[in-house]
């Protein structure tokens, strides 16, 4: 289990592979309490990975030479299971001891990690360090975008773990009284310690599906009615689809991955949902006009750390740029397939302005014929302080504080609703 971790850690930090991916392959003969703490245990230490780095590279007095890398990833491991777990001390300590002496590259190591992570047990608590944990590039971008304080503040609410968010199809309040979960000012229900997803009431019944606040927000600003046309671009795994389809909409789901459709299809099924499923590239794809375009662009998706630590470490610089012209093609194809008097949100998981803000800005100098909708205060929800200058989304893992972590913060979400002429 230890070394399924440890594997996914690699995976992800020498070959850019997403965590969950790799999880999914390394954890397929694991039972069901293995596979979670697995996860769990590579999770955390990617999302507090900067922090761990620092404190460990303070306890080692020499370098790890360039073939122990694989040393570094136990010492990870096994420093995160000590401070940020319930894995008793002593067991974080023996089995990583214990994974390192089953390879050759490793054994003769053992000394060291037993030593450093004893000493770990000891002074780490002390000593962790409380950021950064993400790299420079990205945190230097924050700061430059939200200001020194907020650029800060969002590095370290990515250091935590996000709650589980659920959509409704129907009467969220009552469902959050049956799951025991807060009720968010959009509908969104929260939930703390979930456990095991498809054991809670309601989810072989499809009365709810997981989804962000945040994520929930750009298909609720279209403000979808029966017999609606909206197309729903780059759709899959469908959260989106199923909120325009359970408000009555005939909707149109665009991707295109063959495999997420698959996904997206089964979700549609377990809630008793239905929408057209079209297997194309969004950026080229042929169909309408619709009475709304929904682009849940593809991105960096930075704002998803909370949920998905690997992000940090598998996206660079120059990806942003790369991303940024996708979105660009998508949004202008988007145009063409709108009726006039149509209504297109345009929505990025990303904390990066090239990929949000300016994207539209771009976008707008360019078509004449549309124009900015601006989102008002108490719309969906939506708290003023969510809304840029411009009237456009932007919301923040700093966002909806609380003392509990994991009922704080929402995904960084940038979303603009634009009228055509």
């Amino acid at each position: 289990m230890r070394r399924a971790a440890a594997d996914a850690m690699d995976a992800v930090l020498d070959k850019s592979r997403p965590l969950e991916e790799s999880l999914e392959r390394l954890t397929r003969d694991l039972d069901d309490r293995d596979r979670s703490l697995a996860r769990m245990i590579a999770a955390t230490s990617l999302r507090r990975l900067g922090s761990l780095r620092t404190l460990l590279r303070g306890m080692i007095e020499r370098s790890l030479p360039p073939k122990a890398k694989r040393v570094e990833t136990i010492l990870i491991i096994g420093a995160a299971q000590i401070l940020l777990t319930d894995v008793p001390d002593h067991a974080a300590v023996a089995t990583s001891v214990a994974l390192a002496g089953e390879d050759a590259a490793t054994a003769g190591f053992k000394g060291l990690i037993n030593a450093v992570l004893r000493r770990v047990t000891r002074e780490g608590r002390a000593l962790l360090p409380e950021g950064p944990d993400q790299p420079k590039w990205m945190i230097e971008g924050w700061m430059q975008a939200y200001g020194a304080e907020t650029g800060n503040a969002i590095s370290r609410a990515l250091a935590h773990e996000a709650g589980l968010d659920l959509t409704a199809k129907s009467d969220p309040a009552g469902w959050a009284a049956t799951l025991n979960g807060r009720l968010l000012p959009n509908g969104t229900i929260r939930l703390v310690d979930a456990g095991n997803i498809t054991a809670l009431p309601g989810f072989s019944e499809g009365g709810w599906w997981v989804q962000d606040a945040a994520a929930a927000l750009p298909a609720q600003l279209l403000h979808a009615t029966a017999g609606m046309e909206i197309a729903d671009l780059c759709a899959a795994p469908g959260g989106k689809t199923a909120q325009l389809a359970a408000a009555g909409a005939r909707v149109t789901a665009v991707d295109r991955s063959g495999t997420r459709l698959k996904r997206l299809q089964q979700n549609l099924d377990r809630l008793g949902l239905e929408a057209e499923i079209v297997e194309a590239d969004a950026a080229v794809f042929e169909g309408g006009p619709f009475d709304a375009v929904l682009i849940d662009a593809p991105c960096s998706a930075t704002g998803t750390i909370r949920r998905h630590p690997d992000v940090a470490w598998t996206k660079a610089r120059e990806d942003v740029a790369t991303l940024a012209a996708l979105q660009a093609r998508i949004l202008a194809h988007s145009a063409q397939i709108l009726r006039p008097g149509g209504v297109l949100v345009y929505s990025t998981c990303s904390l990066e302005p090239e990929e949000g803000e300016n994207q539209i800005s771009a976008f707008l100098a360019t078509h004449p014929d549309f124009r900015r909708e601006p989102i008002q205060p108490g719309e969906c929800g939506v708290a003023a302080e969510w809304i840029n200058a411009a009237g456009e989304l932007r919301t923040l893992p700093t966002h909806l504080p609380d003392a509990d972590p994991r009922q704080a913060g929402l995904d960084g979400f940038f979303a603009a609703r634009l009228r055509r002429a």
